[in-house]
């Protein structure tokens, strides 16, 4: 664990903490968790977490984790912000969902845009800006050599309290071509947010409304052309690497997208493991010859068993973030490297799940999932997780049937 850097000698603003370090960060991450469950009920019925934790969130450094230390950032790394991620989501699956992928996306822009754009994105510091990968709406140019980018995004998780937004449209292409993809960041400004969350099965709370943006204007430097944020190479480096001299940015932009699926799975079933825990402690056994659970060989192998799945899958998701930062290091990040880290994220999931699903979930009692107990919420979350795009298309097929192609050598 390292401290930020007083980078004041090179007339960069010092973050509002200059001492704090990872470890403190992980620090707070479990204190707040603590905190989060018990207004989970009250985030679900919002549809977001309430303005007195994003301020807590905010005080506590969690939204310049990954905002570049050039900016008053603290440059820490994707390891560190995704073990903050799982800690979050063990006290509230919404909470912590609402702020990963609000905040995580510093990393993609530090990493993909110049200077210029950078210097202006990070203006103010703390970063929170929801993306939405799956293309919508259209650009048009601009007479100065921007876009007009028109739309409607769904799934923007984190908008509530964000100060950007970056998505994915399309521009018409030449006569008998299909349409180019733009990658674009909007400024909070320049866009509004429906108010059409809340109603889904799990992850009420977790912030992701659609964001609406009607002919706004994107600087020529706020957009890449012929760029899919789920297809980045950093193959012989990124401008965000040339910028901050730090191997951070110079990584895969592309896995850290799904590592954020195996924290929250990983925090997820923690949490159920937690709740079941405390029902085998303090619940007795409903057929001879009874006494408590505790005692009973049946619960203490069914606790045993997700906790060993839980810590394979824990183990997991620590030795893929250790990956990527030795890739980063050695800079031989390739699509198949980028590939084969995310398929270890799907494979997180799944652990988890069915650890959930399979054992703690069925056998927990009745009582134990009535609407609005704690098991019943984690598995709605986790339920609704699986229907991200994501996990079960992108991470259950595309990615290692493309994979196998540039293994095998074939071509797709």
């Amino acid at each position: 664990m390292t401290a930020a850097m007083d980078t004041s000698a090179k007339d960069y603003p010092l973050p509002p903490e200059p001492g704090l370090t990872e470890h403190e960060v992980l620090a707070r991450a479990e204190r707040i968790a603590k905190t989060l469950v018990d207004r989970q009920q009250e985030t679900e019925a919002r549809g977001f977490y309430a303005l007195d934790t994003h301020e807590l969130l905010r005080k506590s450094g969690f939204y310049r984790l990954m905002v570049p230390r050039r900016y008053g950032g603290y440059e820490f790394g994707i390891d560190t912000h995704m073990q903050v991620v799982e800690r979050l989501a063990r006290g509230c699956a919404s909470t912590a969902w609402m702020y990963t992928f609000g905040a995580s996306h510093a990393h993609l822009i530090a990493a993909v845009y110049g200077e210029q754009a950078q210097d202006e994105l990070f203006a103010g510091g703390d970063f929170i800006c929801p993306g939405v990968i799956a293309p919508a709406g259209f650009a048009e140019p601009a007479e100065d050599g921007g876009w007009i980018v028109d739309g409607v995004f769904r799934y923007a998780s984190g908008s509530p309290y964000a100060t950007h937004f970056v998505g994915q449209t399309f521009v018409a292409g030449a006569e008998g071509e299909p349409p180019e993809q733009l990658m674009f960041i909007v400024p909070r400004d320049q866009w509004r947010r429906l108010d059409d969350w809340g109603s889904q099965l799990g992850l009420k709370g977790s912030g992701s409304h659609s964001v609406k943006v009607e002919k706004a204007h994107i600087p020529a430097h706020y957009a890449l052309l012929g760029t899919h944020m789920g297809m980045i190479s950093v193959v012989g480096g990124t401008p965000g690497l040339r910028l901050h001299r730090n191997t951070l940015y110079g990584g895969s932009v592309v896995a850290p997208f799904t590592f954020q699926l195996g924290a929250l799975s990983v925090g997820m079933a923690t949490a159920a493991l937690d709740v079941y825990a405390e029902l085998t402690r303090e619940r007795p056994v409903t057929y001879p010859p009874f006494g408590p659970r505790s005692e009973d060989p049946d619960f203490q192998l069914r606790y045993g068993e997700a906790a060993g799945r839980i810590a394979a899958a824990r183990a997991a998701m620590t030795d893929v973030l250790r990956q990527w930062h030795e890739t980063a290091e050695r800079g031989n990040v390739t699509r198949e490297v980028e590939l084969r880290m995310s398929i270890i994220s799907r494979e997180v999931v799944r652990m988890t799940w069915n650890t959930v699903s399979d054992i703690l979930y069925p056998t927990a009692g009745t009582s134990a999932v009535r609407a609005g107990e704690r098991l019943e919420r984690i598995w709605r979350d986790m339920s609704t997780l699986h229907t991200h795009a994501g996990v079960h298309i992108y991470l259950a097929t595309i990615a290692p049937r493309e994979l196998a192609q540039l293994e095998l050598g074939i071509a797709s």
